[in-house]
């Protein structure tokens, strides 16, 4: 009677009866993690979405002051909250060059860093040298600035092109750190992207004649191509919103200039110096920062949006 009952049960729940308690708990555990995500995701979107209020309600009281014209933030080139000029283009211009710089030195070599991971190295040897570059990451940025004011302008540009030329706080200095900072970003990227292609690709190419260097550059680099971009404007968004380094290293005190051994202030400097200076709160020089971080929002989150449309653009489907 007992056997047939189990039976009977098993044909309705699927289910052994000394398997019920088991299967029980499992689904009161999965109960228990999929709340604690729901909690840590609820947790960020109410954190982000706190800051952006708070940035837009602070902006709000500089962009409403009658001291500001919106025409003078967005078309003059001189930034002094002390006078009451506010030209925004001089702290743009910093971190638009300093951030071109760190790209210039970071896409080549962490592009070539990824397709020799990816196509060259034994996978001992990827063992190996991709820990250790992205030990590069975990550098504290505070540490890279000192590298860049101590090591980088004194011993290499200041040597290379005069001590007359280069002063020693310069956009050069900080864009050519930045760069080594975020090469591990575009590296590791790159080399997801290119090692996520078919190696049915790579055969094919091989069968064709293909040397590995033309099978690299010509058939896996261009069909990795989106998840490159998606690194390159990944690690610019990382570039624009550095602080330590180019407060450290690029100067401080906003100048308009394109030259980049001369120094200049970026936007995530002139927030770190004047946020930890003797400023009252809700003043015009207080708000001041707030704009600035405005800015800063909008091209991270223009940045964002390039990358997400180059992914879905240019994307390569494999079956």
């Amino acid at each position: 009677m007992e056997q047939e009952a189990s039976v009977k049960i098993e044909r309705v729940t699927g289910v052994v009866p000394g398997e019920i308690d088991l299967r029980g708990r499992r689904r009161l555990s999965e109960s228990v993690i999929q709340a604690i995500t729901y909690l840590c995701g609820g947790i960020s979107i109410f954190t982000t979405t706190a800051i952006v209020i708070v940035l837009f309600r602070e902006a709000w009281l500089f962009f409403g002051s009658p001291e500001v014209d919106i025409g003078e933030f967005f078309g003059t080139t001189t930034w002094q909250p002390e006078t009451g000029r506010f030209g925004i283009w001089p702290l743009m211009t910093a971190t638009m060059i300093t951030s071109l710089i760190a790209l210039l030195v970071a896409v080549p070599l962490g592009l070539g860093a990824a397709v020799y991971l990816s196509e060259y190295a034994t996978p001992r040897s990827r063992g190996y040298l991709k820990p250790i570059l992205e030990i590069l990451a975990g550098v504290p940025t505070v540490v890279y600035g000192y590298f860049a004011l101590t090591f980088v302008t004194p011993f290499i540009l200041q040597n290379l092109f005069g001590k007359e030329n280069v002063e020693i706080y310069n956009m050069l200095s900080a864009g050519l750190t930045m760069g080594i900072m975020i090469l591990p970003l575009v590296a590791s990227m790159s080399e997801d992207a290119l090692s996520a292609v078919p190696r049915s690709l790579r055969e094919g190419s091989y069968g064709l004649g293909a040397t590995r260097l033309e099978t690299a550059a010509r058939v896996v680099v261009p069909a990795a191509l989106s998840g490159i971009f998606a690194a390159v404007i990944v690690a610019m968004s990382r570039a624009v919103g550095e602080t330590m380094i180019v407060a450290l290293a690029s100067g401080a005190g906003p100048k308009f200039t394109f030259n980049p051994f001369q120094a200049a202030e970026t936007m995530t400097g002139h927030i770190a110096r004047i946020s930890g200076g003797d400023i009252s709160y809700a003043s015009i020089q207080y708000t001041s920062i707030f704009s600035i971080a405005l800015v800063l929002f909008f091209v991270t989150l223009l940045l964002n949006l390039i990358s997400g449309w180059v992914v879905r653009r240019f994307r390569e489907v494999y079956e």
